[in-house]
């Protein structure tokens, strides 16, 4: 949020009666949970993307034209410019993308059912793929850890087999949001807001700093990270004659997974050295180190951009993550480090950490 939106909230926060106050915590924190329990958190990030970008582009554009002597701010005609740009480039890149891959696009659930399909039968054919004296290592009860492991698999790919619809409209979602945030972005107020619009402003200002701080970073380091990774699996494996099957969807789940801190890159270093395993066991192993180095390097990124910024060490992380995920399910992964990361600005504004 821009200083402009902050700076008034901050001042009214001091003279706002307790009960306004008060009532301001109480909106925020049901609008938080109703997110939660009705699954709108991707039109909620995709929000404050679309505020976020429109009004990062909109000064940018203004820069363009010749100033007028006198004036100060963003001309309105910026304001709209950046927020037509974030409304319209994700139809252009839906456009685009339904072009040149649109069976990926409309048929992804099946092919995420299909990779889950093809893990399992990897863990069940673990001792195969293993060399003989490697195997006979394996305790007897290994047989069945890897029946468990590829029945719950099979029951997520059967789960993923219902799920196009759920993908459809969770891009509704996201683009519906985008839509709200951009055109909150270039609001034009009339009057002076009341005491209790006053304290909701500055509650969305601290969470759009946090969303700022964590899911922005989170982002960044997701995308260098899926970069990084699509070189290794369709450049290098290749080069070495070890070229993964599910090339494409193994690099979707890297970004995907990777906007989930710690549990993420866990997650997709799992699923990428399974799939090398069905390859082979030395495809595997090169899977492994690769991504433990790279991960390495995110670690260090992710300590400096987002540690610093924040102030949360990962056992915090850790735990929020884990209770969040018990209460709201994977939602409840990508959702914790932004709500955590907000909660400690309302109190550390409050001065009470």
């Amino acid at each position: 949020m821009s200083s402009a939106d902050t700076a008034p909230p901050f001042a009214a926060q001091q003279g706002s009666p307790p009960g306004v106050v008060l009532s301001s915590y109480l909106l925020m924190a049901a609008a938080l949970l109703l997110i939660m329990w009705r699954g709108l958190l991707p039109g909620l990030l995709c929000v404050c993307l679309g505020f976020l970008l429109t009004r990062w582009l909109a000064p940018r554009f203004a820069l363009l034209a010749r100033p007028v002597p006198g004036r100060t701010g963003v001309p309105r005609w910026a304001q709209v410019l950046a927020a037509a740009l974030v409304m319209l480039s994700p139809l252009a890149l839906l456009g685009l993308g339904l072009s040149h891959s649109r069976g990926y696009l409309v048929e992804a659930p099946q092919q995420y059912r299909e990779l889950l399909d093809y893990m399992a039968r990897t863990v069940l054919e673990l001792r195969e793929k293993l060399p003989h004296d490697m195997a006979e290592q394996l305790p007897a009860g290994a047989q069945e850890i890897q029946r468990a492991i590829a029945s719950y698999l099979g029951a997520k790919a059967g789960a993923l087999a219902l799920a196009g619809r759920v993908w459809l409209s969770g891009l509704l979602f996201a683009y519906v949001g985008m839509l709200i945030g951009a055109l909150a972005a270039v609001r034009h107020i009339h009057g002076v807001r009341g005491p209790l619009a006053q304290e909701l402003v500055l509650r969305i200002a601290l969470f759009g700093d946090a969303f700022r701080q964590i899911v922005a970073a989170q982002f960044w380091i997701a995308a260098f990270n899926t970069l990084l990774t699509a070189i290794f699996l369709l450049v290098v494996l290749p080069l070495w004659d070890m070229a993964l099957p599910y090339t494409p969807v193994l690099i979707t789940i890297t970004f995907i997974a990777g906007l989930v801190p710690i549990v993420g890159n866990l997650l997709c270093n799992a699923i990428i050295t399974v799939v090398g395993l069905s390859v082979s066991p030395v495809a595997a192993l090169a899977c492994l180190g690769f991504l433990v180095l790279i991960h390495k390097a995110e670690y260090v990124i992710n300590a400096k951009v987002v540690g610093q910024r924040t102030h949360m060490g990962v056992w915090e992380l850790l735990s929020v993550m884990f209770v969040a995920e018990a209460v709201f399910g994977p939602a409840g992964l990508v959702a914790a480090p932004l709500f955590y990361a907000y909660l400690k600005k309302e109190l550390s504004t409050a001065r009470l950490v």
